[in-house]
């Protein structure tokens, strides 16, 4: 049932709904049967170095918007010492720090990866100082691989939300977001920023984005994709050709410490992109000349042009917006981009139950249709095929989301052609009843600024 992608229509989106024929338990129990699993089956990935101290703090270096504070390292410690120590080349307590930048003149995008090293501790070798444009626009991701990471420095001079000393739980935050994505909004609709198209992938749909209920877990986004390189002492460097050529050459190599590959922007440029034969958008590297490479805000640009519908929105209980095991009102809508595009043509946020279903009906659907070039392709899971983690990831977002297993649907549509609950399931989802997706490209509206405090998640 998943919508073909060859025709284009007016209206983006629009596509037949019918009320739910099922109770809600109904769709979830036909959606574990397509998937062959359990919603209490869990897929946990935990990086090695786990059980170390989980909770760290990374300090924002002075001027973190301009060149020279792009090239300076953040510090990674412990947030409590008398718990371990925290290290960067530990990958179960990595941090990551990615740096998107937009030539307000030109409209040119490229992105800077500022490295982590441990407090006390010098980079093997010095970052690369970026030749920033006139008036950048500069927008920070991070990323933890631990439970929970403090932002402390100068997070007020680098318009930083996310944790902090007095709101510590979280795995991710943003530096001045909201004024990068406002600033790519703008170069849109002067036609100086041009998002590239999704391209079609093997099974004839639409390229996977963030925003695709296939992809996302109970949550969505949420990792940078940087990588760093790290020495057999423990000292890091950034990941560029020529560190990695010097640092090889020299036999000081260690390891390269990446972030967790579960979560969705890592996933779907690494593992989903190369299984369906998509191409990530790629911009220059400012740190590694002649060499291009993803990033999270790429991805949440073309997400919010070309996502076609149903869009995968965070909903409001998710661990993501978690504080304390307590479900914060912030939590309603926005990403993990801090400042996030808004979607093309607007999308209701906020509704559990809606994303309940769109995972349970359109996720899987999307799952079982790619099966053919999944069920062969590698996962972040060791032992298990992208087929198979991606199953066992949706069952347990489904779980950890708290779904409802019985009762009446709200008035929310749902796709015509739900499951029946009397239907043997097909393993390969029909594409012949429901209209074509669009994704047709229009000019990204003005975002609003988030201030989410983002919990633990895939």
């Amino acid at each position: 049932m998943i919508r073909k992608s060859g025709k284009h229509h007016s209206s983006a989106g629009r596509r037949r709904v019918t009320r739910a024929s099922l109770t809600f338990g109904g769709i979830l129990a036909v959606g574990a049967s397509l998937l062959s699993v359990s919603f209490a089956d869990t897929v946990p990935v935990a990086p090695p170095g786990a059980r170390a101290n989980p909770n760290c703090t990374l300090a924002v270096p002075a001027d973190p918007l301009t060149a020279r504070g792009l090239a300076a390292p953040y510090t990674l410690t412990a947030t409590d010492p008398e718990k371990g120590p925290c290290r960067e080349s530990n990958s179960g307590q990595a941090a990551f720090v990615q740096a998107t930048v937009l030539d307000p003149a030109s409209g040119a995008v490229s992105v800077y990866n500022p490295l982590v090293v441990d407090k006390g501790s010098e980079p093997a070798v010095s970052p690369v100082v970026p030749a920033l444009p006139v008036d950048a626009v500069v927008g920070i991701w991070f990323s933890f691989n631990g439970a929970a990471l403090k932002l402390t420095g100068q997070t007020a001079a680098g318009k930083c939300i996310g944790p902090s000393p007095t709101q510590p739980r979280g795995q991710f935050a943003s530096c001045n977001a909201p004024a990068f994505f406002t600033a790519a909004a703008s170069a849109q609709h002067t036609g100086r920023l041009t998002v590239p198209r999704l391209g079609t992938a093997r099974d004839g749909e639409p390229c996977p984005t963030v925003r695709d209920t296939g992809l996302v877990g109970h949550d969505r986004s949420g990792n940078v994709t940087t990588e760093y390189v790290t020495t057999a002492d423990g000292r890091t460097a950034q990941k560029t050709a020529d560190n990695t050529g010097r640092l090889h050459s020299g036999s000081l190599i260690h390891a390269a410490v990446a972030p967790l590959a579960a979560r969705d922007n890592y996933l779907l440029v690494h593992f989903e992109d190369p299984a369906l034969g998509c191409t990530p958008w790629t911009v220059p590297d400012l740190a590694d000349p002649g060499n291009k490479v993803t990033a999270l805000a790429l991805d949440e640009l073309q997400a919010a042009n070309f996502q076609p519908s149903p869009i995968a929105l965070v909903p409001v209980k998710s661990p993501m917006g978690a504080e304390a095991n307590q479900q914060s009102p912030a939590t309603t809508g926005p990403s993990p981009a801090g400042g996030e595009p808004p979607t093309v043509g607007g999308a209701a946020k906020g509704d559990l139950k809606a994303y309940c279903m769109n995972l349970a009906t359109f996720g899987t659907q999307r799952i079982n249709l790619d099966k053919e070039f999944t069920v062969s392709a590698p996962s972040p899971q060791a032992g298990r095929s992208l087929f198979d983690f991606l199953t066992r990831r949706l069952a347990a977002s489904l779980t950890s989301l708290g779904c409802p297993q019985a009762g009446a649907p709200s008035p929310t549509t749902v796709p015509t052609g739900a499951p029946s609950p009397t239907a043997t399931p097909a393993t390969t989802p029909s594409r012949t009843t429901t209209p074509s997706r669009t994704t047709t490209p229009t000019t990204v509206p003005m975002p609003s600024p988030s201030t989410t405090v983002f919990g633990n998640h895939w």
